[in-house]
């Protein structure tokens, strides 16, 4: 090649470089603080990265902040520094806080509207769609990794105690009498423990039983509600679990997912946790075959089982970006409730699939007839028409309250207090944060 030829692959070379350098430059990069480590901090990149992959216009780039509450914290605080992402995923119980920053939320129902995105609320999970949507029923958040608590059980431990494998308890006496049966056998030390006690044992007990956890409706109706989880039947499931910690028919293994190893190693022959535990238990249960089953329910209760609410979390949309932005924002909310990537999400994490149309995807795909016990959380979420006592819950300071709940739940385990006593004093404690909530949000 000549000199001269030379000098023109190095120019046309150069202008490629500025030209793909400016293509870059040219898409708008969209900020998505999440609260995923691990594995699903790597299955949060790849949604990204199949985002990314399918437009040349925006770049989500998801940045992990730590747990949710810390992500939940430092999102408020970057607003006021005005330096916030364009998406925040904030847990559940972080609703009502999210939904009193006046100012700070672009709602996603307004999102989609606004950026002419197509956007049909019905196609979505109505017990998922339930618990974010204002009193006119608009979409506030956008649902992400929903979950509701589900029985995981030892098939294997079952059958060495002569028990059906493929038929867990349904009721709580069932389950009683099952890990009496079980401990008898020798085939595990423990009958069953729990992962969230608040959010399995009580909250959840509240809807599946179709019985407030608070009034208004469970604050829906309103942030003058109080707390109503100290009902006869809430005392009488918890006395039970403090009882039944003298067999061992119940052992208690700490506030969050503490309590998996005691699953895991076979200590203990079921465990209630996240229908998002389900990877973590595929994972690590390695000496025995294990189910997936209903949470039981207290046949005296009237109309149970109703249906259980999720946890989990939802992105939340953060307003003072460029108004161009938001057009992004809104295709990235279009792709992560597609079908195929919903269905990916939910066969490779646990959690539900956020439409109808994934579910539907899944089961086509054989995805539950390879693996039993996957739809569960589904047949829970979707048992019955949630009502305002299982819709879900939407208290302020809840994060706090769950702290004080954990407290009184623990002073319960280790016999400092009665079940009357411990729930009556988390109510009380618990009330007094409403209170605050309500007032400096008047």
């Amino acid at each position: 090649m000549t000199l001269h030829g030379k000098l023109l692959s190095a120019v046309a070379g150069i202008a490629l470089v500025s030209l793909a350098a400016t293509t870059a430059q040219a898409q708008t990069k969209i900020e998505w603080w999440h609260a995923m480590g691990g594995e699903l901090g790597e299955k949060v990149n790849a949604i990204a990265a199949g985002f990314n992959a399918s437009q040349s216009d925006y770049e989500v780039v998801p940045v992990y902040k730590g747990n949710y509450t810390e992500t939940m914290t430092g999102a408020i605080a970057a607003f006021r520094a005005k330096q916030q992402p364009h998406i925040v995923q904030v847990f559940e119980v972080g609703t009502a806080t999210m939904m009193a920053a006046e100012g700070a939320i672009y709602p996603v129902y307004q999102l989609m509207a606004d950026a002419n995105e197509p956007f049909d609320p019905s196609g979505y999970l109505s017990s998922v769609v339930g618990y974010y949507t204002d009193t006119e029923g608009n979409m506030l958040s956008m649902p992400f990794n929903s979950s509701t608590p589900v029985l995981y059980y030892n098939k294997t431990a079952f059958e060495k105690a002569g028990l059906d494998p493929n038929s867990p308890p349904t009721t709580w006496p069932e389950l009683g009498e099952a890990a009496e049966k079980i401990i008898a056998s020798g085939a595990a030390n423990c009958g069953f423990t729990t992962g969230w006690q608040s959010w399995v044992q009580l909250e959840n007990f509240g809807a599946w039983h179709n019985v407030p956890f608070a009034t208004e409706a469970n604050g829906f109706a309103g942030i003058d509600t109080e707390l109503a989880f100290n009902s006869d039947l809430h005392k009488a499931h918890i006395g039970q679990l403090a009882d039944w910690q003298g067999d061992k028919v119940f052992q208690y293994g700490g506030r969050r997912s503490d309590s998996a190893p005691l699953f895991y190693s076979g200590e203990c022959a079921m465990y209630m946790n996240s229908s998002a535990a389900y990877a973590g238990v595929r994972g690590n249960v390695t000496d025995f075959e294990f189910g997936v089953g209903l949470l039981p329910y207290w046949p005296q209760a009237s109309g149970a089982p109703q249906n259980s609410i999720i946890g989990g979390a939802t992105l939340w949309v953060l307003q003072g970006k460029p108004a161009d932005d938001y057009a992004g924002v809104a295709k990235f909310f279009t792709y992560l409730s597609s079908p195929e990537v919903q269905a990916e999400w939910h066969q490779g994490t646990g959690y539900l699939p956020i439409t109808n149309a994934a579910a539907e995807l899944t089961a086509s795909q054989g995805f539950y007839d390879a693996n039993p016990g996957t739809d569960t959380s589904i047949k829970q979420m979707t048992n019955k028409a949630p009502t305002e006592n299982s819709k879900g819950l939407r208290l302020g300071n809840f994060v706090q309250i769950r702290d004080i709940i954990n407290e009184e739940l623990e002073a319960i385990w280790s016999g400092d207090k009665t079940a009357e006593q411990g729930l009556d004093d988390a109510v009380k404690r618990g009330n007094e944060l409403l209170r605050q909530f309500q007032a400096d949000n008047s």
